[in-house]
C-alpha cells in the first residue's frame, strides 16, 4: 500500500481500556520509520514518538561485525524462503543478508509481532531474481496498522509474556526429551559391550542375535505414480511417520483390485511397526488402527518379533536406540541422502536381555513417550493459541495491505 489510506482499522479483540480508544491508523512502513543509510541518519525527526529508523544493506553495514543499541531493534531477514522478522536487544551481529533494521525505544516489539503477523505477506511481495528477495522500496511500501503508544506496548507486553510461556514449556521438552536420549544411552549396550551400563534387574544374561533370527523386515513396494488414485487402499509415506503412531498424512491411495493382484502382501497389520530409511531415516511409528490395511512405500520398512524370545515394546525401543542408530549409520549408503534396506538389516545385531528386563526397558521408555507427547500437545496448544490471538488482536490482512 502507498501510506496514503487512512481508513480506521479495528482489530476483533481490544484490551477493555482501549475499546474506546482511537481507531488505528493504516500507515506505509516508510511513515513510520526512518530509513538509515552508510551507518547515518537521513531525517532529524528520528526522536520522535512513533518513528522506527530503518537501515538498508549499505556497504558500512556488510563491513561492520556488529552494532550497538540502548534499546530493542527488529531485522528483516531481505533474502530468504520465510523473511520471518526478529527481535533483539542490546548489542548483536547484523548479517549481511539482514536487509531492514527498525529501532524504537520501548515499542520495538510491537513492529516485531506486527511484521510477524503479516510475514507471509512480506515473502509474497518478494522478487525473484537468483533467490528470492526483499527491495527496499517492498519494505518502505509495506502496510502497518498503528495504535495510541499505550496500546502497543499492551499487546507487546501480552505477546511476549505468551513467548516466554512458550519458552519455558519448550525448554521443559527438551529436557524431557534429552533425558530420555541419556537413558537409552545407558539402557543398552554401548559400542564394543555386550552388558548395558543400567538394568533394572541382574537377573538372567544379555545374548546378542542376528536380526533376521529374531525379527521379520520388509521394505515397502516402489509403486509407480500412475497407479496412484484419488481414493481407494492408502499408500503411507515418509509423511506419515515419526509420531507415536502411522498416519496417513500426505499418503497417496492405490486402486483396491490391483492392490490385491499385487500388494496384498505389503498391507499393514496392527502393531506393525515402519521406520523410514531414507533421507531422515531412523523414523519410527506403530501401526494403529487408522492405519491398519494400508500398504507402505519404499523408502519405509516393516518390523515385527518373529520369535517368542523378543518383545514387541523392546523392539520398538531397540529401534530407536543409539545401538541400533550406530549400525545403520554404518551400513548406510549413498551420496548426498543416506538410506539403508533389507540387505543391510540382514548384517545387523540385536542385543538381547531376558524378557522381563525386555519388559521393564519398553515400560520405561514408552512412559517417557507419553510425558513427550503430552509436553508436544501442550506446546503446539500455546502456539496454536498464540496465532488465533494475533488474529484477533491485529487488525484484517485485508484491511492493513489494502
Amino acid at each position: 500500500m502507498s501510506g496514503n489510506d487512512k481508513r480506521p482499522l479495528t482489530p476483533r479483540l481490544r484490551f477493555p481500556e482501549f475499546r474506546d480508544a482511537e481507531e488505528w491508523e493504516n500507515k506505509a512502513l516508510a511513515d513510520v520509520c526512518l530509513r538509515i543509510t552508510n551507518g547515518k541518519a537521513n531525517a532529524e525527526d528520528h526522536e520522535e514518538d512513533g518513528v522506527y529508523p530503518l537501515f538498508d544493506r549499505s556497504e558500512v553495514i556488510k563491513k561492520s561485525s556488529d552494532f550497538a543499541f540502548d534499546d530493542e531493534a527488529v531485522i528483516i531477514p531481505g533474502e530468504g524462503m520465510r523473511f520471518q522478522p526478529k527481535y533483539f536487544q542490546g548489542k548483536f551481529n547484523l548479517h549481511q543478508r539482514a536487509y531492514a533494521l527498525m529501532k524504537h525505544k520501548g515499542y520495538a516489539k510491537f513492529v516485531y509481532y506486527t511484521l510477524d503477523r503479516f510475514k507471509d505477506v512480506l515473502a509474497k511481495n518478494a522478487v525473484k531474481s537468483t533467490v528470492l528477495s526483499l527491495r527496499l522500496p517492498i519494505i518502505e511500501r509495506f502496510g502497518l496498522a498503528i495504535p495510541s503508544k499505550d496500546e502497543q506496548q499492551k499487546i507487546a507486553d501480552c505477546l511476549s509474556s505468551l513467548d516466554d510461556l512458550i519458552t519455558a514449556e519448550t525448554q521443559k521438552l527438551d529436557t524431557i526429551k534429552a533425558h530420555k536420549n541419556g537413558l537409552m544411552q545407558q539402557l543398552f549396550p554401548s559400542e564394543g559391550e555386550t552388558v548395558p551400563r543400567l538394568c533394572f534387574s541382574n537377573e538372567g544374561d544379555w545374548n546378542v542375535a542376528s536380526l533376521p533370527e529374531v525379527v521379520f523386515f520388509q521394505e515397502g513396494p516402489g509403486i509407480m505414480a500412475v497407479d496412484f488414485r484419488s481414493e481407494g487402499v492408502p499408500l503411507v509415506r515418509l509423511a506419515g511417520v515419526g509420531g507415536a503412531a502411522v498416519t496417513l498424512d500426505g499418503c497417496n491411495y492405490l486402486d483396491p483390485e490391483k492392490v490385491t493382484q499385487k500388494w496384498s502382501h505389503f498391507r499393514l497389520a496392527p502393531n506393525d511397526l515402519i521406520i523410514s530409511t531414507s533421507a531422515t531415516f531412523g523414523l519410527t511409528s506403530i501401526v494403529t488402527e487408522a492405519a491398519t490395511g494400508a500398504v507402505f512405500y519404499t523408502g519405509l520398512i516393516r518390523f515385527r518379533p518373529s520369535n517368542e524370545r523378543l518383545n514387541l515394546g523392546y523392539l520398538k525401543a531397540f529401534l530407536g536406540s543409539p545401538h541400533f542408530a550406530r549400525q545403520a549409520a554404518s551400513a548406510a549408503v549413498g551420496g548426498g541422502i543416506k538410506h539403508f534396506g533389507p540387505t543391510h538389516l540382514k548384517q545387523m545385531e540385536i542385543p538381547i536381555p531376558p524378557l522381563a528386563e525386555q519388559q521393564k526397558i519398553a515400560d520405561c521408555l514408552s512412559s517417557l513417550d507419553e510425558l513427550i507427547s503430552a509436553q508436544s500437545q501442550k506446546t503446539v496448544a500455546l502456539k496454536t493459541h498464540k496465532q488465533g490471538l494475533m488474529q484477533q488482536l491485529f487488525p484484517a490482512l485485508d484491511a492493513v495491505q489494502a
